[in-house]
C-alpha cells in the first residue's frame, strides 16, 4: 500500500469518527428536546425539502386554517434573511428565524438555542422548517415527533427514489403545487407507490397552496398526530 493510500484511509477514518461524534452529540440534545416537547404536549414536525418546494407557503395556509383552533409556532431555517419568519409573523403566529450562514441543515443545539431566544408561549404544534436540502437534514434529529418530506410537481416524480433516505424516515410525504400537474410530466400515482415502497407506514397527501386543494386533508393529519401524541398512542 502506498503512502497516499494510507493517508487517504486515515483521512476517511478520521472523518467517520468525527461525524459519529457530531451525530452522537446532536442526538443527546435532541433527546432532551424530545423530553421537553413530550412534557409540554407539543407536536413537533421537521419539514424537509429542496429549495422552492413550497414549505413556507404551505405553512402560511396551515396557519390560516389552524391559528384560531391551536397554538402554533414556527422555527424557520435558512442560509440567509428573515423573509420566511416575517411571512409567518404577519399572520399573527410567533416565528423565529434561524440563519445558518451557509450550513445546509439545522442541528438540535441550534434549535434549542432558538427556542430559548424565541420564548414561545405554550404550543400545540411547533413547525421546524429545515434548510432547503433533501440530503443533509436527513441524518439530524431535532427532537421532532417526525419528519415531513415535501416534493413539488415542477421538481419531477423521481425524487423519492433519488433521495430515498428522507422518504424512508418521513411519516408524511407531501406533494406540493399539484395545480401545476397539467403543465408537467409528473405521475402522482407513481410517487405515491414509490413512497409506499420506501416507507409503507408513511401517510401521503397532495396539496396546492394556491387553490387550497388537499390543505384540509393535511391539517386533518396534524390534528390526528397531535391527538395521538397526547393520548400516548403511536402514529400513524
Amino acid at each position: 500500500m502506498s503512502s497516499d493510500e494510507r493517508d487517504g484511509r486515515r483521512v476517511t477514518r478520521d472523518f467517520v469518527r468525527i461525524r459519529k461524534s457530531a451525530l452522537a452529540a446532536n442526538d443527546r440534545v435532541a433527546g432532551e428536546l424530545r423530553d421537553r416537547f413530550r412534557d409540554a404536549g407539543t407536536l413537533v414536525l421537521n419539514l424537509v425539502s429542496a429549495p422552492g418546494s413550497g414549505k413556507t407557503t404551505l405553512l402560511e395556509q396551515t396557519v390560516r386554517r389552524l391559528r384560531d383552533e391551536l397554538s402554533l409556532g414556527v422555527l424557520e431555517g435558512d442560509v440567509a434573511t428573515e423573509l420566511d419568519a416575517e411571512r409567518i409573523r404577519a399572520l399573527g403566529v410567533p416565528a423565529r428565524q434561524i440563519v445558518t450562514g451557509g450550513a445546509c441543515h439545522l442541528e438540535s443545539r441550534i434549535v434549542r438555542r432558538a427556542l430559548e431566544e424565541a420564548e414561545f408561549p405554550p404550543l400545540d404544534i411547533l413547525f421546524i422548517e429545515n434548510v432547503g436540502n433533501l440530503v443533509c437534514p436527513t441524518s439530524y434529529d431535532l427532537g421532532e415527533d417526525f419528519k415531513v418530506a415535501l416534493v413539488s410537481v415542477p421538481e419531477g416524480d423521481d425524487k423519492p427514489f433519488k433521495y430515498p433516505g428522507i422518504f424512508r424516515r418521513a411519516l408524511i410525504a407531501v406533494v406540493t403545487k399539484v395545480d401545476l400537474l397539467p403543465h408537467f410530466s409528473f405521475d402522482l400515482d407513481r410517487v405515491r407507490e414509490r413512497v409506499a415502497t420506501l416507507n409503507p407506514a408513511a401517510r401521503f397527501v397532495a396539496v396546492s397552496s394556491t387553490t387550497g386543494e388537499g390543505v384540509d386533508a393535511w391539517c386533518d393529519l396534524l390534528r390526528e398526530a397531535l391527538a395521538a401524541k397526547r393520548e400516548g398512542r403511536p402514529w400513524p
